[in-house]
């Protein structure tokens, strides 16, 4: 079963890093030009320590790839939306922020 959060847009079927799902919850609420997340594959990295960080990687199909680090782990993020990189990472900054 899916399962699905802020509005069918945050896929949450797997596990989320602490820190992340909040920021991507804040995020999905500010911008309603994002389609939808779905969270990827988990793994363990050495410098992901202190405030999580994100940083947007490549296009995709339908948005961007993003990296998202926190815990001593590393997320993928898949983020359908039409928004340019610069803009996504303006978003993003905010959403880490709380503002």
């Amino acid at each position: 079963m899916r399962l699905r959060a802020e509005n069918n847009r945050l896929k949450i079927e797997h596990s989320i890093l602490d820190g992340v799902r909040g920021m991507l919850e804040r995020l999905l609420k500010q911008r309603a030009d994002i389609r939808s997340v779905v969270p990827g594959r988990i793994a363990i990295v050495r410098d992901a320590r202190g405030p999580v960080k994100v940083r947007v990687t490549v296009p995709v199909t339908n948005g961007w790839k993003a990296i998202a680090l926190s815990d001593g782990a590393r997320q993928e993020l898949f983020i359908s939306t039409t928004m340019g990189k610069d803009e996504l990472e303006a978003a993003l900054r905010l959403a880490i922020t709380g503002r």
